[in-house]
C-alpha cells in the first residue's frame, strides 16, 4: 500500500519527470539518500515502472492519425495471438487494444499525409492475418491526451 509521502513523490515525478533526486529531495523535505531508498521500492513493487521520453509525433512529420477497430474472424483459435504479433512489426502503429464486444481489437496509425496512410493502409494493416472486418475513424482533434493519474 502507498502512503502519503509515496504519494507525494510520485505527485512531483508525475508533475516533473526531469527534475532530479536531488532536486526533488529538497522539495520534499527529504534526504536525498531516502528519497533513493523510496524510489527504489516503488520500482520494486511495479507501481513506478520507469520514466521515458514523449515525443510529439507531429513534430517529426506526421500529420495523419487514424483509429482502426477491427474485428477478427474468431473461428481461428490463434487470431488474436498472430493479429497481435504481425500488427507489433508495423512502425507505424503506435497503440494495440485489445477489447470484449463486437470490436476485437483497436490500433492507432500515423501517417506523415494520406498518400502515406493509404501506402500503409493497403500494403500493411489489409495483409494483417484473420481480419473479418475493419473500421477506420480519422481523427480531427485530441481534446485531452493525459498519462498524469490523480494520486
Amino acid at each position: 500500500m502507498l502512503d502519503d509521502l509515496d504519494r507525494r513523490i510520485l505527485r512531483y515525478m508525475q508533475g516533473d519527470p526531469t527534475q532530479s533526486v536531488p532536486e526533488l529531495a529538497d522539495r520534499l523535505s527529504m534526504t536525498t539518500p531516502r528519497l533513493t531508498r523510496r524510489i527504489e521500492k516503488l520500482k520494486e513493487a511495479d507501481v513506478l515502472r520507469g520514466q521515458r521520453a514523449v515525443i510529439d509525433w507531429q513534430a517529426l512529420g506526421y500529420a495523419v492519425e487514424v483509429s482502426l477497430r477491427v474485428t477478427l474472424d474468431k473461428t481461428q483459435s490463434r487470431a488474436f495471438d498472430e493479429f497481435i504479433e504481425a500488427a507489433r512489426d508495423i512502425p507505424e502503429v503506435t497503440e494495440i487494444q485489445t477489447f470484449l464486444g463486437r470490436v476485437d481489437v483497436r490500433l492507432s496509425v500515423i501517417a506523415k499525409d494520406m498518400g502515406h496512410y493509404q501506402e500503409v493502409y493497403r500494403s500493411r494493416i489489409l495483409t494483417l492475418p484473420h481480419i473479418a472486418d475493419i473500421e477506420s475513424l480519422m481523427h480531427v482533434a485530441r481534446i485531452k491526451s493525459d498519462e498524469s493519474l490523480p494520486i
